[in-house]
């Protein structure tokens, strides 16, 4: 019987450390919602120009979170680049977010890859926490008033002209 009883303790002890040591759990609060509010942002783009969600009001805002190391961002690249030259001259702001990314990668990228719109650096990612970003690319359109009206996860031809007419709806 007494050997039962160190035996018992040291089983306690483990458990209690084995709990401890578990991986927190994680929540994620979903921070965007369609119809609601977008979170309002200030961040500076890679030329070091501060953008502020709130100044864009009046205009529809697409925001596409990419990566210089990510495959499918680089394949729609040129169909954004051609929807961001058919919009110049309209009431629409197409911007990049960067996404767990390097700044110092962008002019490297530059060189290969032709990137018109701005592209926002947000420290920490924590424009994707406000997003509720889990990989890339994911695209979010925001109408004139600020509100979330369109999520797009994975990447796209965002010339199709059913994309299009999504987006003329709120201009």
């Amino acid at each position: 019987m007494k050997s039962k009883g160190p035996i018992l303790i040291i089983i306690i002890a483990i458990a209690a450390a084995t709990f401890f040591m578990l991986p927190e759990k994680k929540e994620y609060e979903v921070i965007v919602e369609l119809g609601k509010p977008a979170p309002d942002f200030s961040y500076p783009d890679a030329k070091g120009t501060v953008w502020k969600l709130a100044d864009l009001r009046g205009k529809a805002v697409f925001i596409n979170f990419w990566a210089t190391w990510c495959v499918t961002c680089k394949a729609e690249m040129s169909s954004k680049e051609a929807l961001f030259e058919m919009m110049q001259d309209r009431p629409f702001q197409m911007l990049g977010m960067l996404f767990r990314d390097d700044p110092a990668n962008l002019p490297e990228y530059y060189k290969t890859q032709k990137v018109s719109p701005p592209t926002l650096i947000s420290e920490d990612n924590e424009s994707a926490k406000l997003f509720g970003i889990t990989g890339v690319p994911e695209s979010f359109l925001i109408d004139k008033e600020g509100i979330v009206r369109e999520k797009f996860i994975g990447p796209r031809e965002w010339t199709n002209p059913d994309i299009l007419a999504t987006i003329e709806k709120y201009l």
